[in-house]
């Protein structure tokens, strides 16, 4: 059977979003759906292992709207990121939209997207958040990720950042090809280089629930970002070495020179215990930074399943 052309196709991941969904799709039939209606549309839902109702919310609605609406449910928690590329891999669209489903992102910002894509030919237009209306612990972590990330890695990365994207076929599909087992999503779509349209917003404040997004995901992320965008943390070890390498070498030419002509002998337990810490710093520093590279290696090459899907409803 020959699925029916699809315009565009909306991308949302579910983790822990009970009694939001329902609002999430009210909203999209009023503010997106029901203003471009010469456009056909499906939304794609991804459950990501949610321990709450939220299936179950999916559940009902895909029964009320099964025209419109397909899930996807994973069998455990995979990430988010995991989640959207379940999502993108069964769209049928022209374009993807990924948004979020606690309506932090404003819906009706995908006119506007939508309109960019078809009349101006954009392959991707991404909404930036001028703002956000958060606590200021998550705004202060937020600014600090994305200013490392468009320091080390991207340039033209947005300053406060983005996941709110519009992404042509074409560039849906050089993402789905790349298979990274640990990879940088933002990343992914400006290493492409395709022209980018922007949208500034402000991110709303979450309404129902709380985010599950945690520092330490965010570390993670961060890492994932600069080791596969950046050859800094190398060329860190490399410049740290050769300046350690270079202490060492005067040290050892003032206590040879002390010695010979002086005859200074150098004392003290304290100068051998600092040497013998910072130098073991350094190389546990070493250490870590080559263990994170072949740990990514190793993810990638046993080329497990970046996902399982425990069922699909459309």
């Amino acid at each position: 059977m020959i699925k029916p052309s699809i315009d565009y196709s909306i991308i949302i991941p579910v983790y822990y979003n009970e009694g939001s969904l329902t609002k999430t799709v009210d909203i999209l039939q009023q503010e997106v759906i029901a203003q471009n209606t010469n456009r056909s549309c499906e939304i794609i839902f991804i459950d990501d292992g949610s321990g709450d109702n939220s299936f179950q919310e999916l559940l009902g609605l895909w029964q009320s709207n099964p025209d419109l609406i397909k899930v996807i449910k994973l069998s455990r928690n995979f990430g988010q990121l995991q989640a959207i590329m379940a999502g993108f891999k069964h769209a049928s669209g022209k374009c993807i939209i990924n948004i979020s489903a606690d309506l932090q992102d404003p819906p009706e910002l995908i006119n506007e997207m939508i309109h960019y894509h078809f009349h101006e030919n954009c392959e991707i237009v991404i909404c930036t958040r001028e703002a956000r209306d958060e606590s200021f612990f998550r705004r202060l972590t937020s600014q600090l990720f994305y200013a490392i990330m468009k320091r080390l890695s991207f340039p033209n990365m947005p300053q406060k950042g983005f996941d709110f994207v519009l992404l042509s076929e074409q560039v849906k599909n050089l993402i789905l090809a790349s298979r990274e087992a640990n990879a940088f999503f933002q990343g992914q779509i400006l290493w492409t280089g395709f022209p980018i349209k922007f949208i500034p917003y402000v991110r709303r404040r979450r309404e129902i629930g709380k985010s599950r997004w945690t520092f330490g995901k965010k570390i993670k992320y961060l890492i994932d970002g600069v080791l596969s965008y950046s050859y800094f943390p190398i060329r860190m070890m490399s410049v740290i070495g050769a300046i350690t390498a270079l202490i060492g070498f005067g040290y050892a030419l003032f206590i040879f020179i002390s010695w010979l002509f002086v005859n200074l002998p150098v004392k003290g337990w304290a100068p051998i215990m600092i040497a013998i810490l910072v130098l073991s710093g350094i190389q546990m520093l070493m250490l870590g930074i080559i263990g994170e590279y072949l740990w990514r290696t190793l993810d990638q090459v046993r080329g497990r399943q970046p996902y399982i899907i425990d069922r699909i409803l459309e």
